[in-house]
């Protein structure tokens, strides 16, 4: 049994072994108090101004009471003071004596609780590391029932063999060396943690995350069971007010990101490191947002922006807006694909008769989103029958709808977002303001709006390895881009068109304060857009090779150049 005082208010004493004890200490206060779950003592003194370490001989009272569930009759106890150190061995002797008795008699099923305080300890409702995944998942979920704060305090790896949900004003924390690992004891499942919201689209709102450490174990499935396009090992879906903090997944896989948020307010992710095959983080639509402190080793994005997505990559489109994305490690690997972040834009127009569409193709109709959920095999149909059900998926003309949502836009994207100290130590494309044009997803249908990305902000970002690859990696319309106290090595900026969109608009690039590392020519910006137009604006920038010449390629577009680079002081086009 581990004890510790601590002279600050209100601080806990819990026996390691059996978490059904609880106490309270204020030293500087009035009350000295034991809680269990069914037993309430209290040990206080009343001379105002007094604190416990003040109080002098007969100024302690207590009193023992049983909880509203039992009906024992009230116990008095005098307790006298004759030194500090003898009277705080007596009440925590006293204490713990009542309490050893009292928890032989309390039901192994016995929640763990600090009255008033909201505090629940889920190992009370018999979450266990011997447990079986079954029985941990029903457990869990009757504390995080309870609402609250929920703590897991006791070391060890638990088994999950399902998904628990959580409901708004809810608290998980899960202490040092505690891990949920997931097993299929009653076949394959998705999501560890999802929000009871997402089932309906309903928001929950502050709903914190700390200490969270998913072992997949090779479950790692795509089962849409509770939400079509929600694949997230740790996935919220209509939310509000979510902290996710000091995250661990390192055996991800390739079919699950490890943690997915999609229709959000005010979302903050900080202190995660995530390592494996697929996203690290991915997000839907929403908007304020900051991800911090992460270390990422992902063969696929370590961060995804995608307001618009695969069909089966996000349950709804839109803009994801006014975030941070800060002090964030992008690891070596052996092999890779995707980029650090991705950043996805899509457009579409209203159902007509004939049109033609294909998989993950998006329409409106009826007031609502409808897009194809079909094989990503490149088959194009015909759709003659317009979709007007209010859910789930009606297939018409052979085509397979399903409803998205009911927030009309016709556009999706990304705006008004600053990454900042951004350490790139994998050889690959750093970023990527991106569409597709294939048999996945078609993120423009033609005709339709054009998306224009807005506002994007890249300062101090810092490229650590010598191959050359592409800094920006520019697919869409994207109005301005400021890079700032950076530092490249071979890192173009390139433009190239998707096979979509007729007009890709104006860019113009603002380049301040950088280290400019690469000896000799350097393609700065290259463009491959025909009648592209960019603008492009460099000042206050060092070269650390007396051979530096920086270069533009303005292929069948256009580039303007107002720079204090090396070959481009004179440049014009």
């Amino acid at each position: 049994m581990n004890i510790r005082i601590n002279e600050l208010p209100l601080h806990t004493l819990t026996n390691s072994k059996n978490s059904k004890l609880k106490v309270f200490v204020d030293l500087r206060g009035l009350v000295f108090r034991l809680m269990t779950s069914s037993l309430s003592f209290e040990i206080f003194h009343n001379i105002p101004g007094e604190s416990l370490l003040q109080a002098s001989p007969g100024a302690f009272h207590s009193k023992f009471r049983l909880n509203r569930k039992t009906k024992s009759p009230m116990k008095r106890i005098i307790v006298m003071r004759q030194g500090l150190n003898c009277s705080l061995a007596l009440l925590i002797a006293f204490t713990l004596a009542l309490a050893q008795a009292e928890l032989l008699a309390l039901p192994q099923s016995a929640a763990s609780e600090v009255a008033g305080q909201g505090f629940t300890d889920a190992v009370g409702f018999g979450f266990s590391p011997e447990a079986s995944g079954l029985d941990n998942i029903k457990a869990l979920q009757r504390a995080v029932d309870q609402g609250g704060t929920i703590m897991v305090s006791q070391p060890g790896t638990y088994k999950m063999a399902g998904t628990v949900y959580l409901g708004s004003q809810t608290t998980l924390i899960f202490g040092n060396n505690v891990f949920l690992k997931k097993v299929a004891e009653q076949g394959a499942f998705s999501h560890v943690l999802l929000n009871k919201g997402a089932l309906t689209k309903t928001y929950d709102e502050h709903i914190t995350i700390e200490g969270l450490q998913i072992i997949v174990n090779g479950v790692d499935v795509r089962t849409f069971k509770d939400v079509y396009g929600l694949h997230g090992q740790l996935a919220f879906f209509y939310v509000k007010d979510l902290r996710i903090e000091h995250f661990r997944c390192l055996d991800l896989g390739q079919v699950q990101y490890a943690v997915q948020v999609c229709t959000f307010e005010d979302l903050i992710i900080n202190d995660v490191i995530i390592k494996g095959q697929k996203d690290g983080v991915h997000l839907g639509r929403g908007k304020r947002f900051t991800i911090s402190n992460g270390t990422f080793q992902t063969y696929d994005d370590a961060i995804a922006l995608n307001g618009n997505d695969y069909a089966v990559g996000n349950p709804e489109l839109g803009w994801i807006e006014d975030g941070v994305v800060e002090n964030c490690h992008d690891l070596n690997a052996e092999k890779t694909t995707g980029y650090f972040c991705r950043m996805s834009a899509g457009a579409w127009v209203d159902w007509t008769s004939g049109m033609e569409v294909q998989q993950s193709d998006t329409v409106v109709s009826s007031g609502r989103l409808y897009r194809v959920q079909a094989k990503p095999d490149g088959t194009v149909y015909k759709s003659t029958t317009q979709p007007k059900h209010e859910s789930g998926s009606m297939t018409l003309d052979g085509i397979n709808w399903g409803v998205v949502q009911t927030n009309v836009t016709y556009t999706a994207g990304v705006r008004n977002v600053t990454f900042r100290d951004i350490y790139l130590d994998k050889p690959r494309t750093g970023f990527s303001i991106h569409s597709d044009n294939d048999k996945f997803d078609r993120s423009y249908y033609p005709g339709a709006k054009v998306p224009v990305q807005e506002q994007l902000v890249f300062d101090n970002i810092r490229v650590l390895y010598g191959q050359k690859s592409d800094f920006l990696d520019i697919g869409t319309p994207v109005d301005v881009v400021t890079i700032l106290n950076s530092s490249f090595r071979n890192n173009r900026i390139y433009f190239h068109d998707n096979k979509a969109m007729s007009d890709y608009l104006k860019t113009k690039i603002s380049i301040l304060g950088c280290v400019f590392r690469q000896p000799g020519a350097m393609d700065l910006v290259v463009n491959s857009v025909p009648k592209k137009e960019i603008a492009l604006k460099t000042s206050a920038n060092i070269e650390l090779s007396g051979d530096f010449l920086a270069k533009v390629i303005p292929g069948a577009g256009i580039i303007t150049v107002e720079s204090d680079l090396s070959g481009l002081q004179k440049f014009g086009n």
